[in-house]
């Protein structure tokens, strides 16, 4: 993967986020106090929020919390919304519920290495469009191989990676959402890329057979 490549996402469930028309309605009867209004912004957003909180957590009922911990807080600070990319504006809310977790795990006693890993922390599971089952299979060992790689990066270089490569923000939305200069977030995923790159690279015997493959053919070519 070069510098300037995205992510290969396909081990993910990438949400798609579009631009609606009805937006500046639905905030301003939120704003309001309008509850069905906001509801209607939490179902067009809870994908995204919660994937980005996954991707951040690794763990499907941390995400959760903190996804409802988000749209809680988003609701209750609307009016300190002045206008720009909304999602972003959410997703920085999020990224703060995530540090917020982050924080608290590091808090807490270290956990011995040999202890086994807990429900919480099972691979993430991957969109299935019934493909065959070795398929799946192979989808599943991808998207936590990627995963566990995110998840060694430092939660800033994570977040703008995630950011940008998983969720599609560009740099003035990520700058907007991690409230960083454009300078910053654009270190922030060069290095965090080049950081993935080597992580992916040194564990490259835990991927999948054919992606193992195809990555040792492409380093025999560059010998």
């Amino acid at each position: 993967m070069q510098t300037g490549d995205c992510l290969d996402t396909s081990g993910y469930n990438v949400p798609t986020l579009n631009t609606y028309d009805d937006e500046p309605d639905l905030l301003a009867r939120t704003r309001k106090g309008d509850l069905d209004a906001f509801n209607s912004l939490v179902e067009r957003f809870q994908s995204p929020v919660y994937s980005l909180c996954l991707r951040m957590l690794a763990s499907p009922p941390a995400a959760e919390d903190a996804a409802q911990e988000a749209f809680i807080s988003a609701f209750r600070s609307i009016n300190s919304f002045r206008g720009g990319s909304f999602r972003a504006w959410l997703f920085r809310i999020a990224a703060n519920a995530c540090y917020d977790e982050i924080r608290r795990r590091r808090s807490r006693r270290t956990r011995s290495l040999d202890e086994p890993r807990d429900d919480d922390t099972r691979p993430i599971d991957v969109a299935d469009p019934a493909p065959a089952l070795d398929e799946r299979a192979e989808a599943a060992e991808l998207g936590a191989f990627i995963q566990d790689a995110l998840s060694r990066l430092p939660s800033d270089q994570r977040l703008a990676v995630i950011l940008c490569d998983v969720q599609g923000l560009d740099y003035a939305e990520i700058a907007e959402a991690t409230a960083a200069s454009l300078g910053t977030v654009k270190s922030r995923i060069s290095r965090g890329r080049a950081n993935l790159r080597v992580l992916l690279r040194a564990g490259g015997e835990l991927l999948p057979t054919r992606f193992r493959q195809a990555s040792e053919g492409q380093n025999d070519a560059t010998l």
